[in-house]
């Protein structure tokens, strides 16, 4: 039976010096276990993970329903292709659709596919009309592959991948002036996240979805809201959009969607939807029956442990400690964003030191944007682990000197 030998974190990082691409800066720690909102090393050291999965394990480190649900599949069938129709395909985009707007369903395996697919679907969809262009956002990320990477308004990720695909125009998050300054006849979508989450944790003003559905509205315009990191109960809610009482045409989603399984969703209303014809688009793994049976274990976890009110309540108590910080030292921390369990901590200093401290302490956090602590925790973590990572966390920033 093939299985793994049981190396050591050193030994395995030896490996990988030799056999896999250095495309990914790594912590010199190799993780063997997972619980929860706790993850072992393959020393038996023991860490509180508030940055699980990087926000794919929503509901922390192997949820038993998932856990039972793959096992389950695996025994059964492990996948076949597109061509056949499968009950738990069906049975995930029903699920899907009655949480979010009644859209229809095409999967896949990450939320840079599903971008792919939803930049695809708009042209799809504006081509007998002449227009193609898509409009996003200055410090949004919306994946690695070339249309999403276009998108990505962040030259430091189009940096010796030029020439990129043409078509995108990029403006200021949060400016509804900017979005209507650049529409035109030619204009296929509008792609944006409800919150942006690698840029920075930004959490927009109340009126610049409803703003931008507007003026798509308006301009004969698609919205496309990238939920890739919000979706699924992140935010408190199924779909962070809900908080703002619209609708979109296309909403993409992964990360979370099937609980640490790798998956990707492209919902669109029925009527956009139906540009995406046979032949047009296609993903071999996507919606394969281990996926869908995970994901319907995530939505079935979700709301029998009640875990969108937790996520709220989760929220509030990392405020109420993240407050109480700011309070201490106005110096050191700038702002707090939060929505949910998607938090971000503005400092008035590099961040990276803040995660090199905590990992000594056995705390796992993310910096991004340079100067923002981003946390994206399980909903399910306890009121206890919150206390004692944000003990940890605020004791490494008290310490920090600028």
């Amino acid at each position: 039976m093939a299985q793994v030998a049981n190396l050591s974190s050193e030994e395995t990082i030896a490996q990988f010096g030799k056999y896999v691409i250095p495309n990914y800066r790594r912590y010199p720690v190799c993780l063997v276990r997972g619980e929860g909102s706790w993850i072992w090393d393959a020393e038996g050291n023991r860490y509180l993970d508030f940055f699980p999965g990087w926000g794919c394990n929503l509901l922390g480190h192997c949820p038993p329903r998932i856990v039972e649900a793959v096992r389950e599949q695996v025994g059964q069938l492990i996948h076949v292709p597109n061509t056949w129709y499968m009950e738990s395909q069906g049975a995930f985009a029903r699920a899907l659709s009655e949480k979010a707007f009644g859209g229809q369903s095409f999967f896949c395996n990450s939320g840079a596919e599903a971008n792919e697919a939803a930049i695809k679907l708009s042209r799809l969809y504006g081509s007998p009309r002449g227009r193609y262009k898509i409009v996003s956002m200055e410090n949004g990320f919306h994946g690695r592959t070339y249309a999403a990477l276009t998108a990505t308004a962040q030259p430091k990720y189009h940096a010796g991948c030029e020439p990129l695909v043409p078509g995108f125009t990029y403006v200021p998050y949060n400016n509804l002036d900017a979005v209507a300054a650049v529409l035109d006849e030619q204009t296929a979508a509008i792609l944006v996240e409800p919150i942006q989450g690698e840029g920075g944790v930004n959490v927009p003003s109340p009126d610049y979805l409803p703003g931008l559905r507007s003026l798509c509205n308006e301009r004969g315009v698609l919205l496309i809201l990238d939920e890739v990191q919000t979706g699924l109960g992140r935010t408190g809610k199924w779909f962070a959009y809900q908080h703002s009482n619209i609708t979109p045409d296309i909403l993409t989603c992964a990360k979370a969607l099937a609980g640490g399984v790798a998956a990707g969703v492209m919902m669109a209303t029925p009527e956009v939807a139906s540009h995406l014809k046979p032949g047009t688009h296609a993903s071999t793994f996507g919606g394969n029956p281990i996926a869908c049976r995970a994901g319907l274990a995530a939505v079935e976890t979700i709301e029998q442990e009640g875990l969108l009110e937790r996520g709220r309540a989760v929220g509030e108590r990392f405020r109420g400690h993240f407050q109480a910080l700011r309070d201490e030292r106005p110096d050191l921390v700038r702002e707090i964003r939060i929505l949910g369990v998607m938090i971000g901590l503005e400092l008035s200093f590099d961040a990276s030191i803040v995660v090199s401290e905590c990992l000594e302490r056995k705390l796992l956090i993310n910096a991004t944007h340079g100067n923002v602590v981003r946390l994206l925790p399980a909903l399910n973590i306890s009121d206890e682990q919150v206390d004692e990572g944000c003990a940890i966390l605020a004791d490494v920033i008290r310490r920090q000197t600028i």
